[in-house]
């Protein structure tokens, strides 16, 4: 047995050197050490590349970027603890007649009567004389003289132009509705009865604070929420300025530095096909557009179609014996316009759409007025205005309607603009309305603008992981320290 294993081994041992052998030969070659070197290098620059490239990528595309916002300044606009807000409006006294001693003796009485019964803490009327010379003329008078005449002229709100008139016993104050200009006519004033200047004095200051005073109360709403230290004049209704002017921005569209107006002509039959627009806006609208550059900018388009339909919802109009005309309720007025046939589109040019509609009633509806109240017209808040024109008898059948049949029209489009516009109602000179708009306006920015920043700090403060991009922060800055 013994044997027989030996032999076995025996047989064995030339297959192990075989195998060793073989294994001998198969073994890679030893490594140079230019390919030690490359092959570390290969590893470098994967982990280089990894880490220098790889992470930044990963770390921007999985990072809310958060820019930082001066948070503080932000809660102290909204808190309207950053600056005191202050509206002077500048009112030049001319009286080329007078002596300029006499001129500004009268100039410095109407600015202590102002202070004094002025009640407004935003609000202020400061007097100058024509000559540029201050009406108060202390150290600490809070109106500073202008360098030059430019730049008192282009601050200048009104001027308080007095004229003589020896016919007058008692002054008497006009204002001219075109022009930013009180007149305020008097008798003659002599520098050895001063009581003749004091008097005119007290009257010009109670005119111009009768001027401002729906100014005055609605900044002082605006801005502060409070408007009771006015009741106590007690020629000053506070609560219906108010009223009136919650109304006015109900009706009004909201502020934008560029509106686009739309004019239409919609016809219930074959004519009018067509109407003098270009000439009747030249003519009775131009000039009102530009008076409003100061506030805003206008685009215009003008449209026309023919066989027009009524709405299907409108219930009317309904044919009254008694009077012989077409009439509409009131409740039928909001669905006039039919919206699903008639092109007018709210998207219309860069701004807000205003859309004036002029409708033509065919000939077996018309006349056509409204019933309550038998006018003609309406006002559609914040989306526009309606007007019927029925053709009068000596038009008969014109295929055209002339600037002379668009001017009623024209006057109604344009009062229509005024309440959508969101112009004040007094007082009566259209440039010192424009400029109460102005001041108005800039109250409710810097009003929706602290509100804004208020809001944006607040929920920053509530979602941390809200994302804030740089111009954001960048907006925020520029709003926080303008």
């Amino acid at each position: 047995m013994d044997s027989q294993q030996a032999g076995m081994v025996a047989k064995d041992a030339p297959a192990e050197g075989i195998v060793h052998a073989a294994l001998s030969r198969k073994q890679p070659p030893p490594e140079s050490p230019d390919g030690i070197k490359t092959r570390r290098w290969i590893i470098f620059c994967f982990w280089a590349i990894a880490g220098l490239l790889g992470l930044p990528i990963w770390y921007a595309t999985t990072t809310v970027p958060r820019a930082a916002l001066p948070l503080e300044s932000m809660d102290a606009w909204a808190s309207g603890q950053t600056c005191k807000l202050e509206f002077p409006v500048h009112l030049v006294l001319a009286a080329s007649h007078l002596d300029t001693a006499i001129t500004i003796d009268l100039a410095q009485q109407v600015q202590r009567g102002l202070d004094k019964q002025n009640k407004s803490p935003i609000h202020r009327l400061r007097v100058i004389t024509s000559g540029h010379s201050t009406a108060d003329q202390s150290a600490d008078a809070p109106y500073i003289d202008p360098l030059s005449s430019s730049a008192i002229t282009s601050q200048v709100a009104a001027t308080v132009n007095l004229v003589l008139d020896t016919s007058y016993t008692q002054p008497l104050a006009k204002v001219q509705p075109f022009d930013p200009i009180l007149d305020v006519y008097h008798g003659s004033l002599s520098s050895t009865q001063p009581s003749d200047v004091s008097n005119l004095a007290d009257f010009i200051a109670n005119e111009l604070l009768k001027l401002f005073a729906e100014e005055q109360v609605t900044l002082d709403y605006l801005l502060t929420g409070q408007t009771t230290h006015h009741e106590s004049s007690g020629s000053i209704d506070s609560s219906s300025i108010i009223e009136n002017y919650r109304k006015r921005s109900n009706r009004a569209f909201k502020y934008a530095s560029t509106y686009h107006l739309t004019f239409s002509l919609f016809t219930g039959s074959a004519s009018p096909s067509a109407w003098d627009i270009k000439a009747a806006l030249d003519e009775y609208l131009g000039p009102f557009l530009a008076s409003f550059s100061s506030v805003s900018k206008f685009s215009v388009d003008t449209q026309v179609q023919l066989y027009a339909s009524l709405s299907p919802s409108l219930h009317g109009p309904q044919y009254d014996e008694a009077s012989q005309k077409w009439t509409l309720l009131r409740s039928d007025l909001s669905a006039f316009i039919n919206a699903a046939e008639w092109p007018l589109s709210p998207s219309i040019g860069v701004g807000p759409t205003i859309n004036f509609v002029a409708y033509v009633p065919s000939p077996k509806q018309a006349p056509m007025v409204i019933q309550e109240t038998g006018g003609t017209s309406w006002l559609i808040p914040q989306w526009g205005g309606v007007q019927i024109l029925n053709p009068s008898t000596d038009q008969g059948n014109n295929t055209a309607l002339t600037k002379q049949d668009l001017e009623p029209v024209m006057r109604i489009f344009a009062e229509q603009l005024e309440s959508l516009i969101g112009l004040p109602q007094s007082p009566s000179s259209l440039p010192l309305r424009l400029s109460s708009l102005t001041r108005e306006r800039a109250a409710s920015l810097i009003l929706s603008a602290s509100s804004t920043l208020g809001a944006l700090s607040r929920l920053t403060l509530k979602l941390t992981s809200i994302a804030i991009p740089d111009n954001v922060a960048d907006s925020a800055q520029n709003q926080s320290y303008h």
